[in-house]
């Protein structure tokens, strides 16, 4: 069974940094797409980043060139490194792990990241 268990979120002040990792427990880490999601208060779960398994990455609009994915398949952990943070970032992020070979796809539980002043 793949877990993933994510950690790094917190409270920032606007124009601050915070660097999330999600661990993946089980077996398979290198084959699959991972990504990050983040869902604010009344809005729907949108994409923040992805980054593939030949390390291909995308990007929303609303992060590019402050946000950064990257993935250590030695330690079969994603991180995103969110740097410039602004209020509208404020949302809990959840890590995503999916194999269309094999038809899986894995969530994490969410962490929370503020950005307030």
């Amino acid at each position: 069974q793949v877990q993933l268990v994510e950690s790094g979120g917190g409270l920032v002040q606007p124009g601050g940094s915070l660097r999330l990792s999600c661990a993946v427990s089980g077996s398979g880490f290198k084959v699959y797409r991972m990504a990050w999601y983040r869902q604010a208060p009344g809005k729907q779960r949108e994409l923040v980043a992805a980054i593939t398994s030949g390390f291909t990455t995308n990007y929303a609009e609303s992060v590019k060139g402050r946000f950064t994915i990257s993935r250590d398949n030695a330690k079969n952990t994603v991180y995103l490194q969110m740097s410039s943070l602004k209020p509208e970032d404020t949302a809990v992020y959840y890590c995503n792990a999916v194999s269309a070979a094999w038809g899986s796809e894995y969530w994490g539980q969410g962490t929370q990241v503020t950005v307030s002043s």
